[in-house]
């Protein structure tokens, strides 16, 4: 199908579209090929602009008819699947192709045109960059290419090219930027900004194409040519600006094994832990027991039939022995022996995915021929892997470009929340021990954390209980990873603990006693400067974790008292609840300490500090102790810290929705936007805390303590991987700021 396209040529800068103080930038990702991962480059583009604190809003102009049967599935691989599991950013509804085409049958392209800018104009406000997402060339449909550049001229969108390397040279890959320009203007069309390179170096199967089907990883297949392009030599062959240069990683094109079974319609015999298992490979037990045995390896599928009970056994066998087998899938229709189910029950139980098909070994090898090698909708840990892999890769130069032109208020956002932990957590370098060094949950952040420069991790506990941990969960404990055994250490401590506690009694055997607890002897390796903080509470209580420190720590020069306070991940900005945690009934003199404290933390990690001092009236409206409290409290506050924005009494209605604000607080400068929520007491600040992230679904990290010599932390027990990861670089930046 062909169709007249007229555009306008642009010989100037990109023309931004001005809303009141607002400058927005429209940016335009256009795929060169089928298989260029565009949802990845997409994913990683939106994670490199959130971490800049940008507000972004993704534009898809128009939905083709292989993302609207996957996302009716509910599953794989398109942007728009996965961006409307974001919350952060609005889900367009755009066109879908069956229309498309039968307004380019009828010449009406102009009607097109103006649905998709209407449509982009409805859906802008409070952005300051959006991205559009442009169409992926079909066999079928040989206008995309064409399409995609009027949609980018109508839009007036800077653009940028996707394209994979595949097995061509750097001079081939010249000619097919230089190609793909000309499509769009040629170098005439200043508004083609530059270009991303996926997959670089990614292994070439058959037919010469970069491998993306979960067969071409069996072991039965041929092995794959793998190319070494230097990314400099990219940059240099280049005719464009290369805003990013991906490399391939095997990691992030792991399906699950709930991803397998949903594409081969398979029935579950035992569900395991299908939703975070991945596949790496596939076996195909078709062998003598002897020569399979060879074949099992770790997130492996094996396939093989169901009346081989031999192989099924041997399988759980290994299991047992610590190898973590990806799934069984069991083919041929027969029905799994009860004796063997029975046999191997407790091996299922571990978290072992089974699964069977009717079809036989040969027509599911078939089948798995045409699985993709893809990202799903709902896998959502892939989908935080991949953004911030790719976001990694992505210029940085070029993504704070976006800022420049930007006049929203500044609110950080989660990502960037994150992004700025690590970074600074990396630059600070800091020593954290980490008392329960042996809990699993610990062990495997340690490990990232080491990966990542993020805190060179000290370790308490048994030095076989901690590897027995990190094999069980094939975690690696290299350099940046100290373990210490506790039992080896604990008499170097009981001098320097009867010292720190004679006035309280404190004998040689009570002392001896108190160090069998690992987090005493974590508190005092702190207190004699041999690391730099402490991390506890993945399976102590909060006072378990605090007391030691209040005993030992002692506060920070100039500091009244310890509080604490909660970082809240909202979907559009981090916020900061204090206290939370510590002082059960504060005067109002400590009311105002904990409000200095928190706005000085909020301002170390890049909020913006405007203090709301919460109550249950707001102004003058209410009387009462309590209210009297915090206005008292306010004073104090404003006297001592004239330098911040601190406001109060405010209903938290009142700090934090502007409507709200407009009609009780018209004058108040923290009213309607506040960052810090100052709680009169800790029953009002921890049910506040725990009913806003348990009804919304949001990360909260902390409590972190404020005001100590040195920086202790305390964690929730039921905190994930990824909580104890970011706590444990709040915490080096804590010790980083407490040097100065």
């Amino acid at each position: 199908m062909m169709f007249s396209l007229q555009v306008t040529w642009f010989l100037s800068e990109p023309v931004t579209v001005k809303r009141g103080l607002v400058v927005l930038r429209t940016i335009m990702l256009i795929p060169a090929g089928t298989n260029v991962g565009l949802t990845s480059v997409s994913l990683g583009v939106i994670r490199a602009m959130e971490q800049k604190g940008i507000r972004l809003h993704v534009f898809k102009p128009i939905t083709q008819e292989e993302e609207t049967a996957l996302c009716s599935e509910g599953v794989r691989n398109t942007t728009t699947c996965v961006i409307r599991t974001i919350p952060t950013i609005p889900s367009i509804t755009s066109p879908d192709m069956t229309h498309v085409e039968s307004l380019l049958a009828s010449n009406q392209q102009h009607v097109l045109m103006e649905d998709i800018i209407a449509r982009y104009h409805d859906n802008i406000q409070a952005a300051d960059v959006v991205l559009v997402e442009g169409l992926v060339p079909t066999r079928t449909q040989h206008f995309i290419t064409s399409l995609n550049y009027e949609i980018a001229c109508t839009l007036n969108a800077e653009i940028v090219f996707v394209l994979s390397l595949d097995n061509d040279a750097p001079d081939q890959l010249k000619e097919r930027i230089e190609l793909m320009r000309s499509s769009f203007g040629g170098s005439h069309n200043k508004n083609i900004t530059g270009v991303i390179l996926n997959k670089l170096n990614a292994p070439i199967g058959e037919y010469a194409r970069t491998w993306p089907y979960l067969s071409d990883i069996s072991e039965n297949s041929s092995q794959p040519i793998f190319s070494d392009v230097k990314p400099s030599l990219i940059f240099k062959k280049s005719p464009l600006p290369v805003l990013g240069c991906i490399p391939w990683n095997v990691e992030l094109t792991s399906p699950r094994a709930i991803d397998i079974a949903r594409h081969l319609g398979a029935t579950i015999i035992y569900a395991g832990n299908m939703q975070n298992r991945r596949v790496t490979s596939v076996t195909f037990c078709a062998q003598s027991l002897p020569n399979m045995l060879g074949y099992f390896h770790p997130s492996a599928l094996l396939v093989t039939s169901a009346d081989r009970p031999d192989v099924i056994v041997a399988a759980c066998l290994a299991v047992m022995n610590g190898l973590e087998i990806g799934a069984i899938l069991l083919t041929g229709g027969y029905d799994l022996d009860p004796r063997i189910q029975k046999l191997c029950a407790c091996v299922f139980e571990t978290g072992l995915p089974l699964f069977s098909v009717q079809k036989n070994t040969w027509q599911t090898s078939l089948s798995l021929q045409n699985l993709r090698l893809g990202i799903a909708a709902d896998d959502q840990s892939l989908v935080e892997k991949l953004k911030n892999y790719v976001a990694g890769y992505i210029d940085n130069t070029w993504t704070s470009s976006m800022l420049a032109r930007s006049k929203h208020p500044h609110r950080l956002s989660p990502a960037a929340f994150r992004y700025r932990l690590i970074a600074l957590a990396r630059q600070a370098r800091k020593r954290i021990v980490l008392p329960e060094g042996s809990e699993p949950r610990t062990v495997k952040a340690a490990s990232i954390c080491a990966e990542r420069g993020i805190a060179h991790c000290v370790l308490l506990g048994s030095p076989d209980d901690i590897h027995r941990m990190a094999v069980l969960q094939n975690v690696k404990l290299g350099n940046g990873i100290e373990i210490i055994n506790p039992d080896m250490e604990r008499e170097k401590y009981v001098a320097r603990l009867l010292e720190l506690r004679k006035s309280k009694g404190m004998t040689a055997v009570i002392a001896r006693a108190q160090l069998r607890d690992n987090v005493v002897l974590g508190t005092l390796m702190l207190e004699r400067g041999e690391v730099d903080g402490l991390l506890s509470g993945a399976v102590h209580t909060t006072a378990n974790t605090i007391r030691p420190a209040l005993q030992f720590i002692k506060t920070a020069p100039g500091n009244l008292i310890v509080s604490s306070v909660f970082f809240m991940l909202l979907p559009e900005q981090v916020l900061v609840y204090g206290d939370c945690a510590i002082n059960p009934n504060p005067t109002s003199e400590q009311l105002a300490e904990i409000a200095i404290q928190s706005a000085d933390s909020a301002a170390a990690f890049g909020i913006e500090p405007r203090v709301a001092m919460i109550s249950y009236a707001t102004g003058n409206s209410g009387t009462g102790t309590d209210v009297e409290k915090v206005r008292e409290a306010t004073c104090r506050a404003q006297k001592r810290r004239p330098d911040l924005l601190i406001d109060g009494p405010l209903q938290y209605d009142t700090a934090i929705i502007p409507e709200v604000a407009l009609l009780k607080a018209p004058n108040s400068a923290v009213a309607g936007q506040a960052t810090v929520f100052i709680f009169p007491d800790l029953n009002t600040g921890n049910t506040t805390y725990k009913a806003v992230q348990r009804s919304a679904g949001l990360i909260s990290i902390g409590p972190m303590l404020q005001g100590m010599r040195k920086p202790v932390n305390d964690l929730s027990r039921g905190a994930l991987v990824e909580d104890i990861v970011y706590t444990i670089a709040l915490t080096a930046i804590q010790s980083k700021q407490a040097e100065s």
